[in-house]
């Protein structure tokens, strides 16, 4: 992903890494010097993004037990 930098010195953070690091209006970022020489990014404001799995989390359906679940997932309902 290639950015251009702006006369004030601005990149804007392409929208896959800022899903990928949970980077939103008011997140912290600071910009690392690796060993080799490289940069990279990482949050600073030790806010650790939302994992795939919490965000399903309660889509399962409310007032379902497992048993009903299950049903629903054999086809039995």
């Amino acid at each position: 992903m290639t950015n251009t930098v702006t006369a004030k010195g601005q990149v804007t953070i392409p929208k896959p890494v800022r899903d990928l690091l949970g980077i939103g209006p008011g997140s912290k970022v600071d910009f690392r010097r690796t060993d080799d020489g490289n940069v990279v990014i990482v949050r600073s404001d030790k806010k650790q993004p939302v994992s795939r799995f919490a965000k399903l989390r309660g889509h399962a359906g409310k007032g379902l037990d497992t048993d009903a679940i299950m049903a629903l997932t054999r086809g039995d309902a």
